[in-house]
């Protein structure tokens, strides 16, 4: 983040000493015919290098981490509305707590407990609207997890391969969705893209088995080497361990192409 950052303020910089040179050979009357008014797009130029080279018109240092202990949860459920923020999941390598992982500063994850399930919630509604920077949430590995997310416009990236799944649903509107299968589901994951590629990995040893529905418009790409197609059109893994109960993904694109590997 620090190097996005940097390049964002150089490119800044830059742009900013353009412009006053020719306010300043306007001014002494060195550029005929030059209105300094003209100058006014150069701000949007400037807004819009900011969001591709620094990820935020906002300061990137206003990302804020954030940790939960466990206490006496027992199940959790991960509900995120993105919007316009990329978001990734994946496990918590630390023992003890629930989720930890980092925010937009002034958006903290709004978390609601009942009895031993608790309710992790983060919203774009909640997240001040000029900033962007990505969301990144990690799940305690031993308890199980509801895994909602959804974006209008970004990316989704979800390793659940270390994570305790019963249920998934993760959806965008334009963007890709990256998917690490995990080892076993107590319900089918749902992946759904109208506008973006649709990445689903499955580790060596697991039971997975993909049924794809796909539009014309979207390609279907699968590792021959990791994947068999059955006779009714659904990917299952090769090598699995069938002494696991399957993991069953849906996988649906309108545009865009799909990737098994």
């Amino acid at each position: 983040m620090r190097a996005r950052s940097s390049r964002g303020i150089n490119l800044l910089a830059f742009l900013a000493l353009a412009a006053g040179v020719l306010l300043l050979l306007s001014n002494f009357l060195l550029l005929s015919d030059f209105n300094a008014t003209t100058l006014w797009p150069l701000l949007l130029v400037i807004g819009g290098v900011i969001i591709l080279f620094q990820g935020d018109i906002t300061d990137a240092n206003q990302v804020r981490t954030f940790g939960i202990t466990r206490g006496t949860v027992e199940s959790g459920t991960l509900e995120i509305s993105a919007g316009e923020i990329d978001v990734q999941v994946h496990d918590l390598a630390r023992e003890g707590r629930l989720a930890a992982g980092q925010y937009a500063a002034d958006s903290r994850p709004a978390l609601d407990l009942s009895d031993t399930h608790a309710m992790l919630r983060m919203k774009r509604s909640a997240t001040p609207w000029l900033s962007f920077g990505d969301w990144d949430v990690g799940l305690a590995k031993d308890l199980p997890w509801d895994v909602y997310v959804s974006t209008s416009l970004g990316q989704v990236s979800v390793d659940l391969s270390g994570v305790i799944v019963r249920q998934v649903v993760l959806a965008s509107g334009i963007g890709d969705i990256r998917m690490t299968a995990p080892r076993e589901a107590f319900e089918p994951l749902m992946l759904r893209s109208a506008t973006g590629d649709l990445h689903v990995y499955t580790p060596t040893g697991n039971r997975t088995i993909i049924r794809v529905q796909a539009s014309t418009f979207a390609g279907i790409h699968a590792d021959v080497n990791r994947y068999t197609q059955s006779e009714d059109g659904d990917y299952v893994a090769r090598n699995a361990d069938y002494g696991l109960e399957p993991v069953e993904i849906y996988v649906s694109g309108t545009f865009g192409e799909i990737y098994l590997a």
